[in-house]
């Protein structure tokens, strides 16, 4: 793994401010026409807000059994059909990381928790698809069971055919994009809108598909969440291209 000097190094690159984004053409029709019908003395109706997207507490229980395997050992249990290497497993740790810290093998495909007895378990993940994966050092910034989930505008503009639809947000449930759980990744006090989650796609597992989040299994998440407390770092570390561009 690489380490935190690595991160250090390379921050200002890594954490550069965002740039502001132009206003929309949607944006400047709706404005003139609501400076046209001020000027003509007439009331314009404030848009409907669309209702806010919730999750049903109520259903969290008979959700976390719908994902999960009967009988499930996390070791062997199997049915996605993923590489064996990608199921839960506890392995030795570099020296000297930090217990409580995740790390995200962006080449292998590999999320580590670390344990205080300088041991780890490891996880299989998804990354993101082409460059959309940011690697970093980052805090969970907090954590949610079964989340709401908004596409962002960006998100929207690059792939409208699929994400337009959601703009308004998204019901927390087992076929949210964000899955069973989910950690939040922070930089500072801002949210980066990245997440580490489970995915409702678990056979993406080992592969890159999201759009900048971390996809792990629902049932193999589930798992993991009570033990990784607010405010620990996460630390992703760069996928093979990236490196590759660098050298």
């Amino acid at each position: 793994m690489l380490t935190r000097r690595h991160f250090l190094i390379t921050s200002t690159a890594l954490f550069s401010a965002p740039i502001a984004t132009a206003q929309t053409e949607e944006e400047a029709v709706t404005d003139a026409a609501a400076e046209t019908a001020s000027e003509m003395g007439e009331a314009v109706a404030p848009a409907p807000t669309p209702p806010r997207p919730t999750s049903n507490r109520s259903n969290w229980a008979a959700w976390d059994a719908r994902v999960t395997p009967a009988n499930y050992d996390p070791a062997t249990s199997n049915p996605w059909g993923l590489p064996s290497r990608f199921l839960p497993k506890r392995v030795e740790a570099n020296p000297g990381l930090t217990p409580g810290d995740i790390h995200v093998d962006a080449i292998a495909r590999y999320l580590y928790h670390i344990q205080p007895d300088g041991t780890a378990m490891r996880y299989g993940v998804a990354i993101a698809k082409g460059n959309l994966y940011e690697p970093g050092v980052y805090r969970v910034g907090r954590k949610a069971k079964w989340p709401t989930w908004t596409p962002t505008r960006a998100m929207i503009r690059r792939d409208p055919h699929l994400y337009k639809q959601h703009e308004n947000g998204m019901n927390g449930g087992p076929n949210n994009p964000l899955g069973s759980r989910a950690f939040y990744l922070y930089e500072g006090g801002r949210d980066t809108y990245l997440r580490i989650h489970g995915s409702p796609a678990p056979r993406s597992i080992g592969g890159r598909a999201s759009s900048g989040c971390v996809r792990m299994v629902m049932a193999h998440i589930i798992d993991l969440y009570p033990n990784v407390s607010t405010g620990v770092t996460a630390h992703l570390h760069p996928p093979e291209d990236y490196l590759a561009a660098r050298s």
